[in-house]
Parts: structure tokens; sequence; C-alpha cells
């Protein structure tokens, strides 16, 4: 088993839900980024979502974006993301690390070397946000043959046949985007995407995990409770925008994510009214 099937398969059996927090990577300083999935991965994250830094990050709002600004200055590029994983691999083997960026980067390279490159450093997986899936089969199968899942989106105005499909190429696993925005709006309804993540988790054969929108403990318990997992980026990227330092950074993730842990573990998820 991959380690994201190994993750979400214990994570089935002990009836818990996957937490996944997004970070930019380079962000909020080229040296933080180790010490913070360190961090996080202590604090509870199941899976660790690293922002690859990119010039015009489309579907994200302004805090992403303006993380992604702040990486992009230090000079943190794709290279420099694969010797982050690298690093963190050499004390933890077991947290899955998805990257999560757009196609130019990584098309630069070009599928097979950014797949073996990916696996080499230790990546499990990357959502690239600006690639359909009708146009990504090269990717898939050179993702497949080094053992990287591509992680698909699937939204709310996707319609019945394309949820099908998605649901045929899901590897890793899929992510719902709770609504029809950029990351960090303020407009979650957990009960409207409540539906829609019923019909996609019968059909999924890989677990389904919900983001855009999420950004408290009770945010993440209400969306759980109709997903195998939630992600949270925007609010996580906002607390530790201000670090001091290192130290700083990765003690403001640890105080940030372990709330949402704590929720989730709680079991107020299976238990939590939807919003209305």
């Amino acid at each position: 088993m991959t380690r994201i099937e190994s993750r979400f398969a214990a994570l089935r059996a002990a009836g818990r839900k996957a937490l996944v927090p997004f970070m930019t990577a380079g962000d909020p300083s080229a040296t933080a980024t180790v010490p913070v999935m360190h961090a996080l991965a202590e604090a509870g994250a199941d899976v660790i979502e690293l922002g690859v830094p990119f010039s015009d990050p489309m579907a994200d709002g302004p805090t992403i974006q303006r993380s992604s600004e702040r990486a992009l200055s230090r000079g943190v590029g794709m290279g420099q993301v694969l010797g982050y994983v690298s690093e963190f691999r050499k004390q933890d083997r077991e947290t899955p690390v998805v990257l999560m960026g757009y196609l130019n980067p990584v098309e630069i390279r070009g599928p097979e070397a950014f797949a073996r490159a990916a696996s080499e450093a230790g990546v499990d997986g990357a959502l690239l946000v600006d690639l359909p899936p009708e146009e990504a089969a090269e990717f898939r199968a050179a993702f497949a043959a080094h053992g990287v899942a591509l992680i698909l989106l699937a939204a709310p105005t996707s319609s019945d046949a394309r949820m099908a499909s998605l649901c045929d190429q899901a590897s890793g696993y899929l992510y719902y985007v709770s609504y029809a925005g950029v990351t960090g709006a303020d407009h979650l309804d957990a009960g409207a995407a409540g539906g829609r993540l019923a019909v996609l988790r019968e059909r999924s054969p890989v677990p389904v995990v919900a983001g855009f929108g999420i950004k408290d403990a009770a945010s993440a318990v209400d969306m759980a409770a109709s997903a195998d997992g939630v992600v949270v980026g925007s609010a996580l990227v906002q607390a530790m925008a201000d670090a001091s330092d290192d130290r700083d950074a990765a003690a403001r993730a640890v105080a940030f994510l372990s709330p949402l842990r704590a929720a989730l573990d709680a079991g107020i998820a299976r238990q939590a009214p939807a919003l209305n």
C-alpha cells in the first residue's frame, strides 16, 4: 500500500476523519518549511499538502496569493520544494505529502522527469489545479509508473457524468471543492455540500476530502460530517504569516491545528448539525 492508502485505511479502521493542512512552501520563511511540516505532523496532520509557489495562482484567494508571492521573492521554486520534502523524509517516513499547485512548473520538467524526481524526494501525490482530467493521460501514466498519485478536483458545478469520470480516474483521494470560488472565502455551506459529497463518496473508489472555506474547528467538524476528511489552508497560512522566526512559525502551526484535530477526534463530526 502507498502512504496515502495506508493512512486512510488506518483512519477508516479507527473511525476517524483525515485532517489535511495546506501550507505554502517557502512561507513564512524559506527555512521554516520543514520545521512547520514536522510540527503539523506532530499536531495530528494525516496528510500534508505543500503548495508550490506560482506567479498566477488562479484558484487561490488573497491570503495564499500573498504567501506564494513571498515565497517566490525568496527564490523558492520546484527544486527547493522537492528539497524540502527530501529533508522532511529524513525524519518522517510515514506522513503522506501531496504537492498542490499548477501545471507550468511540472510541464517545464516534463511528466516523466517530474514524477521520477518527486518520487525520489518522497512525494506521494500531486494536485495540479489547472490540469483538466481530459488532458491528463500522459501525466497520469508517468505518475502511476513512479507511485505518485494524481489527485483530482471535483466541484459543486461538476456534472454527474464528470463526477463519474473523475471517480474512474481517481487515485490517492479526491479533493472536493466545497463552493465555486477561490480559497479563503467566507461562505462555506456544509449543508449544501453534504448532498454532493454523499453522492461522490458512494461512487468514489478512493477517499473524498473537502476543502475551501474551512477555517477553524467548527467548520472542520461541520464539513467532516459528510467527507472522509477536510483540508484547511488559508487560515493556517494566515496564522503563520507574521511569525517572528522558524520556531514561532512551528508553534503557531501547532496552536492552530491542535484544536481542529481534537474536535475531529472527539467524534463531533458524526453528530454536529449541518450549517444553515
